[in-house]
């Protein structure tokens, strides 16, 4: 399963079973986490929604993408969704290349695509109250 979204923990392990190959020689990790602060306030947990049908669909369209913009042998990208505190992971991705280099580009590019195309809502719980995050922007809920 190369594309994911989930309510579930992540395994590493399990997530680089479904792309490793013996052409590889690098794989590159990015793994995602609630961090405890945020622009300034104490984030007590942050709330995922997705629109799932289309959000899987887009997520094979970005690694589809990746392996032919950057060439490399395949790619990950798991979603979490649903309350997440902090510590717990958020998104996973894993690019696999035979060399280093395309796989952090690709890697990098892909993280920064699932953010800006994937049909996924986060809302930040703060110590400071409830806010809608679209891209740099914290929006208060009303």
């Amino acid at each position: 399963m190369k594309v994911r979204v989930t309510e579930d923990r992540f395994s590493v392990d399990e997530a680089l079973s479904y792309v490793s190959c013996r052409e590889a020689g690098a794989y590159v990790v990015f793994l995602g986490r609630v961090r405890e602060h945020s622009r300034g306030k104490t984030v007590k947990k942050l709330v995922y929604e997705v629109y799932e049908e289309m959000a899987l669909n887009e997520m094979e369209k970005i690694r589809k993408e990746a392996l032919e913009k950057f060439g490399i042998i395949d790619m990950l990208i798991w979603h979490r969704v649903g309350e997440l505190p902090v510590g717990e992971d958020t998104i996973l991705v894993i690019a696999v290349s035979p060399h280093r280099e395309k796989a952090f580009e690709a890697c990098m590019w892909a993280v920064d695509e699932v953010k800006h195309r994937v049909p996924v809502w986060k809302r930040e719980v703060t110590d400071e109250g409830v806010f809608w995050i679209e891209g740099e922007r914290a929006i208060p809920d009303r």
